[in-house]
């Protein structure tokens, strides 16, 4: 029996280097990417649907190779109303007096949202906010019969692309407010938000608004966040919560990190990412430097960026080789004034095909551990086996113009 030879594991990240600082969140690619959709869910309609088109956003996302180039910012789009029309009438608990204060005071309120059961697969990010989700990655809404968590969690379930929800008391005019209707009497909307991206604290800004003389006010605001791996085909997952990789230099001294694209433009989906991880390799293969290899992405960071708690868009950084969590370091970076973050952060690692590269260290234990493996081979000589065939009988018959002559012949054959 030979001797196995058995390499240890991750010996590439033994000798890595140091830290590679151009990892660091890329201001200006964050800048010039066009402005994610933050939209403010609409006063009034009792739901809205938001298809969230895959094939779609994959080609966009594979369109441009590494460097991308910048694209031109785009607005919002306000959506007008008739003035004094009937609203529908909310199912939430009636606030009296029929004021902005009481409603935001009110126990009862804040009582059935402190009290509200977190779904099976999912993770309570906030509680008992005045402020509803301004997220990343809008998936539509809908209104409740009651503020019922599980339920809202299922309509997230069967919806591509939702990550999250928020789900909270809204007081809503119960007719559009205009000049000849500027305060009217309110109802309590029970909101169950879906967003295809990070459902945080942090970006659960929007406090409500003024609608002429009636203030619309949000109260009980709950968020919650699926808890598994998003699956990839082909990779391994894993989540990383709010740190992305910051990867040293390989054990040869070279660097690992490829660069990184920004997906603005729809809901947040670690196949984007690893899409534009094989639309990269097509492109480098096809494309080879004229010195060494083609870098070929193996593995993957992707994360929300926000600006100061702003969403930005999903953030995809691509790798050679793969990084275990020790190394998601990266919470974000200053910009001045200007605080750049990570949230919903996942890594991907090829399974078929990890990239590791061998190191020296792998060299010298070869020489140490191998030598009984490849000196085994010496004088080596295959095994040999002799089999006798059957005997066979060959029949020649040979033919001239009177006479036929038949001869027969018995042949053994060996096999070795």
């Amino acid at each position: 029996m030979k001797a196995a030879l058995s390499l240890p594991a991750f010996a590439a990240l033994a000798m890595a280097g140091p830290l590679v600082p151009r990892q660091d969140i890329d201001f200006v690619l964050v800048e010039d990417a066009p402005d994610p959709t933050l939209v403010m869910v609409p006063v009034g309609p009792t739901a809205q649907s938001v298809t969230y088109d895959l094939a779609a956003a994959t080609r966009s996302a594979t369109a441009n190779p590494l460097p991308v180039e910048a694209v031109e910012k785009r607005g919002a789009t306000l959506v007008a109303r008739s003035p004094c029309q009937p609203q529908p009438s909310g199912s939430g608990p009636r606030v009296s007096p029929d004021t902005d204060n009481a409603f935001l005071s009110s126990t009862e309120l804040s009582s059935i949202a402190a009290a509200a059961p977190i779904p099976t697969d999912y993770s309570r990010m906030f509680v008992n906010l005045h402020a509803s989700s301004s997220a990343y990655g809008y998936q539509g809404f809908t209104t409740l019969e009651s503020y019922d968590t599980n339920l809202c969690a299922a309509k997230c379930n069967d919806i591509l692309g939702c990550f999250g929800f928020n789900i909270y008391f809204e007081r809503d005019p119960s007719v559009e407010p205009a000049a000849s209707c500027p305060n009217p009497s309110s109802t309590t909307v029970i909101k169950c938000v879906f967003w295809g991206g990070l459902v945080a604290a942090e970006n659960a800004r929007n406090d409500g608004q003024w609608r002429n003389n009636f203030h619309v006010v949000i109260s009980g605001s709950n968020g919650y966040m699926r808890t598994t791996v998003p699956t990839i085909t082909g990779f391994n997952g894993q989540y990383l919560g709010n740190a992305s990789i910051n990867a040293p230099n390989d054990c040869n001294g070279k660097d690992t990190y490829m660069g990184s694209k920004i997906f603005t433009t729809t809901s947040f989906d670690p196949r984007l990412c690893s899409a534009a991880c094989k639309s990269q390799n097509d492109y480098n293969t096809a494309h080879p430097p004229q010195n060494g290899r083609p870098k070929i992405c193996k593995f993957l960071t992707t994360y929300v960026v926000a600006v100061n708690g702003r969403p930005e868009g999903q953030y995809c950084a691509m790798y050679t080789q793969p990084w275990d969590s020790s190394y998601a370091t990266n919470f974000g970076q200053w910009r001045g004034n200007d605080q750049y973050t990570v949230g919903l952060a996942f890594s991907y690692s090829n399974i078929s095909s990890p990239g590791l590269p061998v190191c020296p260290n792998d060299i010298d234990y070869l020489r140490s551990q191998g030598s009984e493996f490849c000196t085994s081979y010496v004088s080596y000589s295959a095994p040999t086996s002799t089999v006798t065939a059957p005997a066979t009988t060959y029949t020649t018959q040979t033919i001239t113009s009177s006479v036929t002559s038949v001869t027969t012949t018995t042949r053994t054959s060996t096999i070795t």
